[in-house]
């Protein structure tokens, strides 16, 4: 069973940059799309980016496009979420899971189409 682990985050000043990974057991994510997905307190969980199996293509919310980039090491079993410029509203529990239908693809958005979960990782905005 596919079980998902994220690692990277922490505490950065404005303008700064982290790397994320979601490391995957259990399974390959070669035939996976992977989500990045965040939730900040009191609001809705957010999907950020997200890459698909084969052909690899990426797609990102608005408000990451140019900042965030997504990228995959099949090898590795691992996907990362390169984060720059970042803002104090990007503070928030990152996470990674793959989607519940068509599942190498980037089709879906929302967070209850998405499973698999993994505990998250915080990333915090700040002086």
């Amino acid at each position: 069973q596919l079980q998902l682990v994220e690692s990277g985050g922490g505490l950065v000043q404005p303008g700064g940059s982290l790397r994320l990974s979601c490391v995957a057991s259990g399974d390959t994510l070669n035939g996976y799309a992977i989500g990045w997905f965040r939730q900040a307190p009191g609001k809705e969980r957010e999907r950020v980016a997200c890459i698909s199996s084969v052909p690899q293509f990426a797609d990102y919310a608005d408000s990451t496009k140019g900042r965030f980039t997504i990228s995959r090491d099949n090898a590795k079993n691992t996907v990362y979420l390169q984060l720059t410029d970042l803002k104090p509203e990007d503070t928030a529990l990152y996470s990674c899971a793959v989607p519940q239908q068509m599942p190498s693809m980037c089709l879906m958005t929302a967070a209850a189409d998405f499973r698999s979960w993994g505990q998250g990782t915080q990333v915090t905005v700040g002086s």
